[in-house]
């Protein structure tokens, strides 16, 4: 496979069946690539269109055999209007100011992604990250990338989303939160502050990764509308109730 921002010939591969974190009694495989700095943003723009996700250097999407429950979403952010129930979402964080930062690693930042992990995924893949696990994760690999810091009145770190600047939007690839600010539903929060950051710069889009409908950790995401879904033919518009 070639792009035209890349002469070189992109290898493509395949991960073993693992269990599946999202639908017990389903095996997952994935197929992926890894990003070389000399390619530019240009393979994770046109990657992320077609339905992979990065991490870190790695570009992937799912490739299960017998089942196509995981579908990238996208919140088409000129069309979206608040509900009532966002908009007391962003009253209740008004005490937040955004600062966009360089993607790179602090401190401060890997104390509160280690108390958001030990407080909401204990058990999860990423529990026991060291700091130098999080400079992974928000150094390699980096492509336009930046980190949005959430800081209340006392100038405290409060919430974070690492973010992937696309043409046509932005692209959350994680955020983490104080979890004494769980009341105020600071995960909701980020999101709709990128779609109104990315309506305030006349942006598409803001790219929400996978939606697994039936999966009590994914299916939230069919709750923004309008929501976007890839298919194989292409985007297309959420219907409500599906």
């Amino acid at each position: 496979m070639t792009h035209p921002f890349t002469t070189r010939q992109l290898p493509f591969f395949l991960t073993a069946p693992t269990p599946c974190p999202y639908l017990p009694g389903h095996l997952e495989r994935k197929v992926f690539t890894r990003v070389d700095p000399a390619d530019g943003p240009g393979l994770n723009d046109a990657l992320t269109h077609a339905g992979f996700r990065r991490s870190q250097s790695i570009l992937y999407r799912p490739a299960c055999e017998a089942c196509s429950a995981c579908k990238s979403v996208r919140i088409p952010a000129g069309e979206f209007s608040f509900s009532r129930s966002q908009r007391r979402i962003l009253k209740r964080n008004a005490d937040l100011t955004v600062y966009i930062r360089p993607a790179d690693a602090t401190a401060e930042q890997f104390a509160l992604m280690s108390l958001y992990l030990e407080s909401r995924h204990g058990d999860g893949d990423m529990a026991g990250m060291d700091f130098f696990d999080y400079v992974a994760m928000v150094e390699d690999g980096m492509q336009r990338t930046h980190i949005a810091e959430y800081r209340d009145r006392e100038g405290n770190l409060a919430a974070a989303a690492l973010v992937d600047e696309l043409p046509d939007g932005y692209s959350l690839v994680y955020s983490y939160f104080d979890p004494a600010r769980e009341g105020a539903s600071p995960g909701t929060f980020m999101i709709l502050d990128h779609v109104r950051r990315a309506q305030a710069a006349s942006l598409a889009h803001v790219y929400l990764g996978y939606w697994v409908k039936g999966s009590a950790k994914m299916d939230y995401k069919a709750r923004y509308s309008p929501l976007e879904v890839l298919e194989p033919a292409g985007w297309r518009r959420l219907e409500a109730g599906e």
